[in-house]
């Protein structure tokens, strides 16, 4: 017989009534005010949130009698369960996912060091139970009233993001304000979610520029969700409600592996392997020059033309998405044509920089779809780093270990060529369609390059040009060229590529590559 068996029976109802009571005060917050004043700003509470985001509105909660030990400015009359953020675990499509929501309700879903201790734990535990975290944001930034060991607060989650990257999945969705250090923590998640009119992010805010630079900004123009989205590139998804911000973060979710030992979620395909591709034929225009959207390439590659882009709005002069083949995931990168021409820029290396690193750091495979005319010219792109840009791009690309195949749709040509995952910088398959052109430049410049003093020799300058422009067209830039010289490994009827790469992909899903001895590469930054 224990000590509690021999509590009195009365005794132990009335310590469970008021357990319930607590867990009852615990899940209200606030009261009913704060509640509607959270609402008539267009936000949801913490609460709702996260039943929002787990299956079935489940989760089971951490901590959620902790409160504030500080004192000093009226805190120690004011100490609210929870320290306003709510931690805790639950199931996204079946599968483990660890969480915290900031609670505004409560000092404003400002950090202090119980509210900080609180993340701590939660991050560590999905690092110890291998599985994806997610915050949802929606703070003042650091609790003034606490000083100091708020600022340590968050140094803790900077130091966890850091360990955790690459290891579990990190999500920030940005549902309130984070402004000045605590911006950070989602710049160093995985992916971050914003939601239109009611989420912003910024160092300092527009009361300070005003004072600094003399400028006039609303937060919303200095932050908000699409001043990330379109022009920053610091979050990669906007949306104009939160249901279906965390919709889809969701399905973000249902594309990445719980961990990085794990595969990514193979779902059955409603698709068959099989199925030919013949609208390929004809979609991408044979004539270089003329634009195309590469999204319908993928709409027809990929199992029932699902895919899941990334930084949709931010440099859309390169293409990035979660899709499945034959029911795996698989991350592609493709030039896109319908913007500036699918050239290769500063923001545009940099975006699929980033995305390749994601996936090779999650064992997802890498697709990537080449119609390349180069680099982007002009003083703005070199002043800017053009070339630091660049090489982040081929360091990712040559660092990662996954399965890579690089399927050449039109032309591919020069440094690009070579940086989109060529053979040469260790892409293991490389496919392309007729008519491809692969060449050091375009076979007009090329022509005017090597022919130079013939051109001007001649009696007709027009019509020399005219006849060298085919001489090297014929001779460097006929589609079977980079296959003869084993640099392209078959080229293949575009009705053929889905059923190709799923081949492909098939045979290289056990592939190991050793890493050489080191702590870690220098990164291009």
């Amino acid at each position: 017989m224990t000590a509690l068996d021999d509590t009195p029976v009365g005794t132990r109802r009335d310590t469970v009534a008021a357990l319930r009571a607590v867990r009852d005060a615990v899940r209200r917050g606030p009261g009913d005010e704060a509640t509607e004043a959270q609402h008539a700003k267009g936000k949801l509470t913490a609460r709702e949130r996260l039943r929002l985001l787990f299956d079935g509105g489940r989760f089971t909660e951490v901590e959620g009698l902790r409160r504030h030990r500080a004192s000093g400015f009226g805190l120690e009359d004011r100490r609210p369960w929870t320290d306003g953020v709510v931690t805790g675990w639950g199931r996204v499509s079946g599968r483990t996912v660890f969480a915290y929501a900031h609670d505004f309700r409560i000092f404003g879903g400002s950090l202090g060091e119980a509210h900080a201790e609180k993340i701590h734990k939660i991050m560590d535990m999905a690092a110890a139970a291998g599985a994806p975290i997610v915050g949802l944001c929606d703070g003042a930034g650091a609790r003034v009233q606490e000083g100091v060991t708020a600022l340590a607060g968050y140094g803790g989650i900077f130091r966890r993001n850091v360990r955790n990257s690459g290891v579990v999945p990190q999500i920030s969705v940005m549902m309130g304000p984070c402004a000045g250090g605590a911006a950070y923590s989602p710049a160093l998640t995985d992916f971050v979610f914003m939601v239109r009119g009611t989420s912003q992010m910024f160092i300092t805010g527009p009361d300070v520029v005003e004072a600094v630079t003399g400028e006039r900004i609303s937060q919303d123009a200095l932050g908000g969700a699409d001043a990330h989205t379109r022009l920053s590139g610091v979050a990669h998804f906007s949306h104009d409600d939160e249901e279906s911000c965390l919709a889809d973060v969701r399905c973000l979710l249902s594309y990445l592996p719980s961990n990085n030992r794990e595969l990514p979620p193979w779902e059955a395909p409603s698709d068959r392997p099989d199925r030919l591709t013949p609208a390929l034929r004809d979609l991408v225009p044979s004539d270089g020059k003329r634009a195309y959207d590469v999204r319908g390439v993928l709409d027809e590659l990929v199992d029932s033309g699902e895919f899941f882009e990334v930084q949709e709005t931010w440099a859309p002069n390169v293409v990035c998405a979660l899709a499945r083949l034959d029911g795996h995931v698989v991350g592609v990168v493709a030039n896109q044509p319908a913007s500036l021409a699918g050239v290769l820029d500063s923001k545009g290396s940099e975006k699929a920089a980033r995305f390749v690193q994601m996936c090779d750091s999650f064992g997802i495979p890498l697709v990537t779809l080449v119609d390349v005319p180069g680099f982007l010219p002009g003083v703005d792109q070199e002043h800017g780093g053009i070339i630091r840009h660049g090489a982040k791009l081929l360091y990712a690309y040559c660092d990662a270990t996954v399965p890579r195949v690089q399927l050449i749709l039109r032309k591919a040509y020069g440094g690009a060529y070579i940086v989109m995952d060529s053979r040469s910088i260790g892409s293991d398959v490389s496919l392309a369609w007729p008519g491809n052109e692969i060449a050091v430049m375009g076979a007009e410049g090329a022509a005017n390059v090597v022919f130079r003093r013939e051109i001007a020799a001649a009696a007709d300058p027009e019509a020399a040009r005219e006849q060298y422009i085919k001489e090297y067209r014929e001779r460097l830039m006929h589609p079977y060229h980079a296959a003869e010289r084993g640099l392209v490994d078959d080229v293949i009827d575009p009705a053929e590529t889905r059923v190709r790469l799923i081949d492909a992909l098939a045979v290289l899903r056990t592939k190991y590559v050793a890493q050489p001895s080191r702590k870690h590469g220098n990164q291009p930054q």
